[in-house]
This record gives structure tokens, C-alpha cells and sequence, in this order.
């Protein structure tokens, strides 16, 4: 079994290449950039909803459908996938790096 995200990666191009009648991501591609953003907003709103609810699946789901909808823009941005995987690769590397907690006076 490869990378699951490389295969939505590639099939989500190939949808923008190669249009196919029905499909929801050709659909996507078509509304244009707004539509993909609002749909990206929309699905980050229903990840925050279902964690507070605490209800597993339907977190994992939602964050499907949240990395979905945030290929789509990868795709309309031209943004590869590998971009991705080395800032990320980059960050894991980083040991130590908190940010100072912000104190504030309790007192006045």
C-alpha cells in the first residue's frame, strides 16, 4: 500500500487535467478559488465541532474530508504535495523551540 495522501494528491490532479462529468472535484475546480476556500473553511469549522463533541469517527472523518478539500487547493495553487512533506519533515527536526509563555501581572 503506498502514501494515501501522494494517491488523493494524484488523483485530485488528474481531475483537474483531465475533467470528468460528475465529479466533485472537477466541480470544485470549475467554482474556481472561493469555493474551494470557503469549502476549506467550512470543513476546518466541522473538525472543531466534532472534536468538541468528542465523537472519534466522526473527528477522523471530518478530517478526511478537511485534508481533501486542502489537496483540491494544493492543486489550484500548484503546490506539490513533496513542498509539503519537507517543511514538515523540516519542523519535526526542530527540538526546543516553545515560545515564551506570556506573563501578566495576576496582581493589578
Amino acid at each position: 500500500m503506498g502514501d494515501p495522501l501522494k494517491q488523493l494528491y494524484e488523483v485530485v490532479v488528474q481531475r483537474k487535467n483531465n475533467p470528468q462529468e460528475g465529479s466533485y472535484t472537477c466541480y470544485l475546480f470549475e467554482q474556481g478559488l472561493n469555493k474551494i476556500l470557503k469549502k476549506c473553511g467550512e470543513e476546518c469549522t466541522e473538525v472543531v465541532i466534532a472534536a468538541k463533541d468528542e465523537i472519534e469517527s466522526e473527528i477522523e472523518n471530518e478530517i478526511c474530508d478537511l485534508l481533501y478539500h486542502l489537496t483540491v487547493l494544493m492543486v489550484e495553487k500548484e503546490i506539490p504535495l513533496e513542498n509539503i512533506y519537507d517543511i514538515l519533515k523540516n519542523r519535526s527536526k526542530k527540538i526546543g523551540n516553545l515560545k515564551k509563555m506570556h506573563e501578566t501581572d495576576h496582581c493589578s
